[in-house]
């Protein structure tokens, strides 16, 4: 598999992830933050599903920008999946022909917009010639991971989560295996990292323990301002298996 991380910037400075987007394989999307930013309208049309780990604006910010310019009467409809509540609340407070307009009651010669697509934790499905796996995770609303396999290698996708349940399901997947985990905080900031359900480095660290063996861990989430902070604490661990997550850079070979 490959993993591609989007960059929030648009363009004239270094890239940066001030939101959260990232591709598989170039044509499942896991959030939205900055996917409707992303390169050109024909590259986003490539892409019509779209995995949402939970309703936060730093992962959905951009979802409706892509569906405008992913469209195109031809293709397929665009699939958003997500828990249900992370649905309702997308369709309440976003697509609510207020701030956006409802995308999945528009219908052009009788086809919608958009396509809700609920996800059940901890049953697999196939998109994308992949299998998902949804596991809930412990974030301030409802949220959840993705474990991403092609039966050949496996990605973790850890969401926005404090300590997590979610390495559990991992080890019968296959390996090479890559996890995504954030490290949104540095660890003087450990009580905001609690009260917003992220995590430090001590705790990213904690996290790792609680894994099965991963070929690579690759940091992201990491709060901008933050960052030089964060980076040195993460490298203070000595994690053979650990980078920090570039914006921009594709990962091959998963």
């Amino acid at each position: 598999m490959k993993l591609r991380i989007l960059d929030s910037g648009l363009g004239g400075g270094p890239a940066k992830q001030y939101t959260s987007s990232y591709l598989v394989n170039d044509v499942l999307a896991v959030d939205a933050g900055c996917l409707g930013f992303w390169k050109t309208p024909e590259d986003q049309s490539a892409v019509r599903h779209v995995l949402i780990t939970h309703s936060h604006m730093d992962h959905v910010a951009s979802l409706p920008l892509f569906l405008e310019n992913s469209y195109h009467p031809n293709l397929e409809t665009v699939a958003v999946y997500g828990l249900p509540e992370t649905l309702d609340a997308l369709q309440k407070h976003l697509f609510n022909d207020v701030i956006w307009p409802d995308f999945a009651r528009i219908k052009v010669n009788g086809k919608a917009l958009l396509r809700w697509q609920p996800i059940v934790p901890n049953e697999p499905f196939i998109t994308t010639g992949l299998e998902v796996t949804a596991v809930r995770v412990n974030h301030i609303v409802p949220t959840c991971g993705f474990i991403v396999t092609d039966q050949r290698s496996t990605l973790v996708f850890g969401g926005d989560s404090g300590p997590s349940q979610i390495w559990d399901a991992v080890s019968s997947f296959p390996r090479p295996r890559t996890a995504v985990l954030e490290a949104s905080f540095p660890n003087a900031m450990h009580e905001l990292a609690v009260a917003t359900g992220h995590l430090t480095p001590q705790m990213f660290s904690q996290e790792v323990e609680k894994m099965p063996t991963m070929d690579r861990i690759i940091a992201v989430h990491i709060k901008e301002p933050f960052r030089p902070q964060v980076e040195q604490e993460l490298a203070a661990l000595y994690l053979q298996s650990l980078s920090v997550g570039i914006a921009h850079r594709e990962y091959e070979d998963l």
